[in-house]
């Protein structure tokens, strides 16, 4: 059998003295060609193996490999694709077709671009030695037309992670431990044109572009051509060279958030803050919270601006880096929600509250990301909190902690990355004007306890800042601004966001919210005034130990946005005070 990598043998036994004894031809002549794709496996991406024998005997077309429907009606596909780009369809032989490992299950039309390379390389009609090196990845029309796959980014990620992985054990390109699943490192990915525009933006990976079969077996055909009839030769032996187009550029750099207006940058994508009217506490919530990446709930009557501030925070937040872009753009691919113009920019995902546990944390068979995966490095806006039924809200506790998601079936399990950014909605109670000095509640004290259960304990105590967002009086919103009020720009307080995460980044590599618990108390150095009004607190309010820490850390970032506001703030972080502290309780307490 060959190796992996070894692209195609051709094996002939004139010697089989068991063949003879049992009255059978002496001489068999084998072909095997081995072609390198990738199976969606959550965001991991599996390196398959497609495997071609093309044997004598009676004429069949198997394919095996714990392969889905939709996988094994590529024998159609493929057949057809073949026949109307000119090539040979082996129809005198028994052709086999293994998706290796057998037992990873493997789903949707990718395969079919691999499976015609390796007829095309088993029966010589492209030269085998010509695809090592490469990955293949593509969905064929009858005509032999590509059509997209669902998850090209996330196959550039895996072939960029598993480079990363080859390069850090030392091995060289093609051995080691890796060899067999990765190869050489890294291998270039050739798709469907508009799946390789996707794939394209993740760095470090050479990916080719074609628009259909013929075009694919030309650039990969000897440079003296082929001997068979067709389209291949009537072209000559020099089409091959450019069949294939170049590897696509990567995106430019993403760039910082700019205020509308500033010379040379682009206006900003998100609302602006500077919408937003009074609610100095909420905004100064908002502005800790993009900080130190923490989560926050928001509760008032209706209409006091609880979504309006909520879709303000991507406007607030750090531009993603290279890494984060990538990833983020890798999960989006897989559930085909993503297009380019979403490059580089902080996901903000606000379901409705009839989702169900399935749609916020993923399921289904193949498993696909939930939404607070789609969130990742992003926000997730949860409006209208208790509304959303039990099992959804509970599904949030562990991802909250942990920032992954792990999803088991009978069959399989997959795991997707889930750091996002909560933020939450809710009425006080049923008729929602409970606290409200301009509208009387008529809600009994049962409603409002019953309405206030739909939202556990537990989830609650895993949210940073809970801040109260109050009516305000209609006249303040009559008239136009006054020309000496000076709200904030969100390109203003993202400035200060952008330095206050680079203190964290720069002394501890994450955000605050992303700290450990073992790491919390070293990292907020607190003062010993600051150390005793927490320890009063925590007394006096009945505080579990997940509560201190998540305090230290948002007093953490209320020193950092001080530092980072102060002219002269240096790298150098400073204590956390009881001046943090107190506003850092301010906001547990609601």
């Amino acid at each position: 059998m060959a190796a992996a990598g070894s692209g195609f043998q051709n094996r002939t036994f004139p010697d089989q003295p068991h063949a003879a004894a049992l009255g059978r031809p002496a001489c068999t002549t084998m072909s095997l060609a081995v072609i390198h794709s990738r199976a969606l496996d959550g965001l991991a991406a599996a390196a398959v193996t497609v495997e071609v024998h093309l044997a004598n005997g009676l004429p069949s077309f198997t394919l095996v490999g714990l392969a889905d429907t939709e996988v094994k009606e590529a024998r159609e596909r493929v057949r057809s694709a073949l026949h109307h780009s000119g090539f040979e369809f082996p129809l005198n032989k028994r052709i086999t077709v293994s998706l290796a490992p057998a037992d990873l299950p493997k789903e949707s039309g990718r395969f079919d671009l691999p499976i015609a390379m390796g007829i095309l390389a088993a029966s010589e009609q492209v030269d085998a030695r010509r695809l090592e090196g490469h990955e293949f990845a593509g969905e064929l029309s009858l005509a032999g037309v590509l059509r997209p796959v669902r998850g090209a980014l996330a196959m550039a990620w895996a072939v960029r992670q598993g480079a990363r992985r080859s390069a850090g054990s030392g091995a060289e390109p093609g051995t080691g431990p890796q060899a067999a699943s990765e190869g050489t490192a890294p291998r270039t990915l050739v798709l469907p044109a508009a799946s390789a525009r996707e794939a394209a933006h993740i760095r470090g990976v050479r990916v080719l572009a074609a628009d259909d079969l013929l075009q694919v077996a030309l650039a990969f055909q000897s440079p003296a051509g082929s001997s068979r009839p067709g389209t291949a030769a009537a072209l000559g032996p020099g089409a091959a060279a450019g069949a294939l187009t170049r590897p696509l550029a990567p995106p430019p750099e993403p760039r910082a958030p700019a205020a509308a207006g500033e010379e040379g940058l682009p206006p900003p994508t998100a609302p602006d803050l500077a919408d937003v009217r009074g609610h100095a506490l909420a905004k100064r919530a908002l502005e800790i919270a993009a900080a130190g990446g923490h989560s926050l709930l928001l509760s008032g009557p209706p209409g006091t601006g609880k979504s309006m501030l909520a879709r303000r925070l991507p406007g607030l937040l750090p531009p993603l880096d290279d890494d984060e872009a990538m990833e983020t753009a890798a999960v989006s691919s897989l559930s085909r929600d993503w297009s380019l113009e979403q490059w580089a920019r902080r996901p903000f995902r606000s379901p409705h509250h009839s989702a169900s546990a399935v749609a916020l944390v993923g399921g289904g068979n193949p498993p696909r990301p939930g939404e607070i995966s789609l969130a990742h490095h992003g926000v997730l806006f949860l409006d209208e909190l208790p509304e959303f039924s039990r099992s959804a809200l509970e599904s949030l506790r562990e991802p909250l902690e942990t920032g992954r998601v792990s999803i088991a079936r009978a069959s399989r399990r997959a795991e997707f990355p889930a750091r996002f950014q909560l933020v939450a909605a809710l009425n006080p109670c049923p008729c929602g004007h409970r606290g409200n000095p301009l509208q009387a509640c008529r809600c009994s004290p049962e409603a409002v306890a019953r309405y206030q259960a739909r939202i556990s304990g537990p989830l609650l105590e895993r949210i940073d800042l809970l801040v109260e967002v109050p009516m305000q009086a209609a006249r303040q919103f009559a008239t136009a601004p006054a020309a000496d009020d000076r709200r904030e720009a969100s390109a203003t307080v993202a400035r200060r966001v952008a330095a206050a995460r680079a203190l964290a980044v720069s002394a501890q590599g994450r955000p605050n919210a992303a700290l450990e618990a073992h790491e919390t108390l070293a990292r907020a150095a607190p003062t010993a005034a600051a150390q005793a009004l927490l320890d009063a607190a925590a007394s006096r309010l009945g505080w579990s130990a997940r509560s201190l820490h998540r305090v230290w850390r948002v007093a953490r970032s209320i020193a950092d946005l001080e530092q980072a506001a102060a002219p002269g703030g240096g790298l150098a972080r400073r204590p956390v005070d009881a001046q943090h502290l107190a506003e850092a309780i301010q906001y547990r307490r609601g």
